[in-house]
């Protein structure tokens, strides 16, 4: 007992504390998983206890000791396996399928107008043409559907003991029945499927996974309460570390987790750590300036003090030790403005941001929606955290253009595309009552109506440091003249007139256009030729991204337009 720390603990209650995870070791991360799921699918799904086990990474010297060695439970199932594969031999129970598979189709009697289809079906063995037959001959001749269910059921023995056979190297002698066989197969696919369940949970500790019910048909009694045991414990480990990254049950029993705002915190603040961690030190950065040192501290810097400079920044000590060495012993201390020394100062200037987020048709395609959004919930993460005063607003693209608050940024999906014409010229009158925006396909991109709703919203901004974040992957081919809304494709040239216009009214309003232009199947010069005219018309710029990089290149050109040293 003295050997062991924590023995009688472990003696009495399984738990070693020695081994299994310390209370203040890093937690698993259970809301990444989830969230990650939930922008591909755009739902905040509940998620079972059995999901977020999967969500659970654990060393697997944190469990030894807490149950069934998980080697032991796998060498019982090899070694069950060896046995089946060493005493049966398939081919011969192969042969009988075989034979069973063509007497059922001796003796049938089928319409003259379905035979050529049934000799079809037998000698290709084809089980949907059987299953066509069957169901015309259903209603009409019992009889004929009774011989085509039996020839249907033999014909899929026959290539379940094929598949069997070529699955598993047999070479034993003993026979098998058909029935046998097939229950021989079952249970072989169990103990893969076992064996599969096992060899994870060795990697990550996922316990959770194991599927105790199938394993208790081949595992001794003892070993499986002790399991039970073991798979309780990380169950509870599991649910409380759920707890404290804002997972809370739900209150209907039902025993499901849902994300709350606490979760959506969290998974922000682990984007922008992911983000900036990747950052070299020794260029850009979250903090920009001199490093002395290890880099742990950074220097105040001074300068000498110049008309119009705060006295509120004055540096007392070294202007008190300028005087000194300027004077020697000489007695009182008069200070003179040569002798002043002030901070330098970091301006923070309030920025006013539009992001629009282009959720057309063909933001699907390699899943580029998934990387927008995520980099829409790291800038809001971020200006949330470390700019609190700035503004900032989310712009849903599509047909439209939709204000969009950062709860709802993780529920948007690319729009389906329900107009499949290689030329489209459509026209809808936005003003008649009977015609509403379901009505009109979505899946166009209006990156004029866009602006219009971003410019509109930075009007009333209280600052000359005003943007439009525009994400899109290509050419717009929608627009609206007035009440009228045009959907064109291919992109004409009335669309991007359109657009163009609204971009030189965002330029005479002080608006700069940021375009983050990502890659895309149908991308052309063209495309970026138009992006760059944008872009320039407001002394903006254009960021070719990797989709996977978005997130990273949009924050950090926030960070280092944000903030600027002055003197």
């Amino acid at each position: 007992m003295k050997s062991r720390v924590g023995g009688v603990i472990h003696a009495y209650q399984k738990y070693d504390p020695v081994s299994f995870p310390s209370p203040t070791s890093e937690p698993p991360d259970l809301v990444s998983p989830a969230f990650e799921q939930a922008m591909m699918y755009g739902n905040y799904r509940e998620l079972t206890p059995e999901e977020l086990a999967r969500a659970v990474r654990l060393d697997p010297s944190q469990i030894a000791g807490l149950g069934p060695s998980l080697d032991q439970l796998r060498a019982m199932l090899e070694e069950r396996r060896r046995k089946i594969l060493e005493t049966y031999e398939a081919r011969t129970v192969q042969k009988k399928a075989r034979r069973a598979f063509l007497k059922s189709t001796k003796n049938v009697r089928v319409p003259k107008t379905q035979e050529k289809a049934f000799r079809q079906a037998i000698n290709y063995e084809q089980p949907y043409i059987i299953e066509q037959i069957w169901y015309r001959a259903d209603g009409e001749n019992p009889s004929l559907a009774n011989d085509l269910m039996n020839i249907s059921a033999r014909m899929s023995d026959k290539h379940h003991l094929e598949e069997l056979e070529s699955n598993y190297d047999f070479t034993g002698n003993e026979s098998m029945s058909i029935p046998k066989a097939l229950q021989i197969k079952e249970e072989l696919e169990k103990i893969d499927e076992l064996l599969r369940q096992l060899q994870q949970a060795a990697k990550d500790a996922q316990i959770g996974i194991i599927d105790l019910e199938m394993l208790s048909e081949f595992a001794d009694k003892g070993d499986m309460q002790k399991l039970e045991e073991m798979q309780q414990q990380l169950e509870n480990m599991m649910r409380e570390q759920a707890e404290r990254q804002g997972l809370e049950k739900n209150p209907d029993g039902s025993g499901t987790f849902r994300l709350t705002p606490q979760a959506y915190k969290i998974f922000q603040g682990r984007l922008l750590q992911r983000i900036f961690s990747e950052l070299a030190p020794s260029r850009t950065g979250r903090h920009q300036g001199d490093v002395v040192g290890e880099g742990a501290v950074e220097l105040q810097q001074t300068k000498p003090y110049e008309f119009g400079d705060s006295v509120a920044n004055i540096d007392l000590p070294q202007t008190v030790i300028n005087a000194l060495l300027r004077q020697g012993d000489e007695r009182p201390i008069r200070l003179r403005s040569d002798d002043i020394e002030v901070h330098k100062t970091r301006n923070h200037p309030k920025c006013a941001t539009a992001v629009i987020m282009d959720m057309s048709g063909s933001m699907r395609y390699e899943g580029q929606y998934i990387n927008v959004k995520r980099m829409a919930l790291a800038l809001q993460g971020l200006i949330a955290t470390e700019y609190p005063g700035d503004f900032l607003k989310f712009i849903e693209m599509f047909t439209f253009a939709k204000l969009r608050t950062p709860g709802e940024i993780i529920e948007l999906m690319p729009k389906p595309v329900t107009i499949h014409d290689p030329i489209v010229q459509l026209r809808a009158d936005m003003s008649d009552p009977d015609i509403g925006e379901s009505m009109v396909h979505p899946h166009f991109t209006n990156i004029q109506h866009a602006l219009q709703l971003a410019r509109r919203n930075l009007a009333t901004c209280d600052t000359p440091n005003r943007q439009i974040v525009l994400i899109t992957d290509g050419l717009p081919t929608a627009h609206f003249e007035e009440e009228q809304l045009y959907m064109l494709y291919p992109p004409h040239p009335r669309t991007e007139e359109a657009t163009m216009r609204e971009a030189a009214m965002c330029n005479k309003e002080g608006i700069t256009i940021n375009i983050f232009l990502i890659p895309s199947w149908s991308q052309s010069q063209e495309d970026v030729q138009f992006a760059q005219r944008m872009a320039q018309s407001t002394n903006g710029r254009v960021f070719f991204t990797s989709g996977n990089d978005l997130d990273r290149f949009v924050l950090w050109d926030y960070v280092q337009n944000r903030r600027e040293i002055i003197g």
